[in-house]
């Protein structure tokens, strides 16, 4: 009995090791090139609050605003609005109080379908463009590459990303503000501040079914085990980087989708880019892009192949990278 339990295990350990070569090997052939950084031409511009075509900066640039809101948006033509108040309401009071304060808020609208370029531009019209400007690509890139197309379009010192459906109160830009500032020095003048939501895991546990906690308790382990070490919640979309850090991370990301900011992240910390995990407000807004089974084992996947891609050599992290 002992030997044939000794031969299964052998076997089963062979066969593990071949599943791991083989699925190493899939990671590296299929392994697309570094997303292009180039715009399409019409992405080049922005309509000012006249209508009329002006040329986008470059995060190359020197910075001319103390702070940029980037905010991605993929048929948010309902839920836009109420963020967008919120958001320019507090900032207008932030300049009011300290009028040395500057602004920008970027709304990227990902090739939607419905009417999100027209309702983020009544801002820019109501606003002006130098505090709102709205990017509208061509086609879909995906959650991570909007966000990136507004980063390399930002004006900011610091550069926030912000959520188009407003589950995060904005006014705890303030709680990321300190926990930037706590992280000085900063190396190189970077770092980075998330908002998280783990201290309300307890709450969101009671209020979803098992299958679905099974599936993020599954997805924080892959997390931590493939990619990221010491973040909680890699996930919340309220994130708070220096202009260096987005510039040096946004220039090596190759995930455009939902799992960008683990890679973000994994990439953060390969810089030694110091970080900060910051408890915010938080709450559920109907109306979610994500379908709970097939979103959470699109990430899965894309995790795995993080990780094998650059421990394959597949995706190479460079100390720097031209942006177009």
């Amino acid at each position: 009995m002992a030997p044939l339990l000794l031969q299964l295990a052998v076997l089963g350990a062979a066969l593990a090791a071949v599943a791991l070569i083989l699925i190493s090997f899939v990671a590296f052939i299929t392994a697309t090139e570094m997303p292009h950084l180039h715009r399409h031409e019409d992405e080049k511009f922005f309509f000012n609050a006249r209508v009329q075509r002006e040329a986008l900066p470059s995060i190359r640039d020197s910075p001319t605003k103390q702070l940029s809101v980037v905010v991605p948006s993929y048929n948010e033509e309902k839920r836009l609005p109420v963020m967008m108040d919120e958001a320019l309401g507090y900032l207008e009071e932030r300049q009011k109080q300290d009028p040395t304060f500057t602004y920008e808020v970027i709304v990227v609208d990902d090739g939607s379908k419905d009417e999100t370029s027209k309702v983020a531009f009544k801002y820019c019209q109501k606003y002006g463009s130098d505090k709102v400007r709205v990017i509208t690509l061509v086609k879909n890139r995906g959650k991570g590459g909007a966000i990136r197309m507004g980063v390399f379009s930002s004006r900011g010192e610091k550069i926030l990303m912000a959520d188009a459906d407003g589950a995060t109160k904005f006014p705890d830009i303030e709680k990321l503000e300190k926990g930037l500032n706590d992280l000085q020095p900063w190396p190189d003048q970077m770092a980075i501040a998330c908002g998280s939501r783990a201290h309300l895991e307890k709450q969101s546990i009671a209020q979803r079914s098992y299958f679905r906690t099974l599936l993020m308790y599954g997805f924080h382990f892959l997390v931590w085990f493939l990619c990221v070490k010491g973040i909680r919640d890699t996930q919340c979309g309220f994130k708070l980087l220096t202009r260096e850090a987005a510039s040096r991370t946004f220039s090596s990301l190759h995930i455009e989708r939902w799992a960008f900011d683990v890679e973000l992240l994994y990439i953060a910390q390969f810089f030694k880019i110091p970080i900060a995990e910051i408890a915010v407000n938080w709450t559920e807004i109907e109306g979610s892009k994500l379908v709970p089974f097939w979103s959470w084992l699109q990430m899965g996947k894309d995790l795995l192949l993080i990780r094998l891609r650059y421990l394959t050599g597949a995706w190479r992290l460079e100390q720097t990278r031209k942006v177009n």
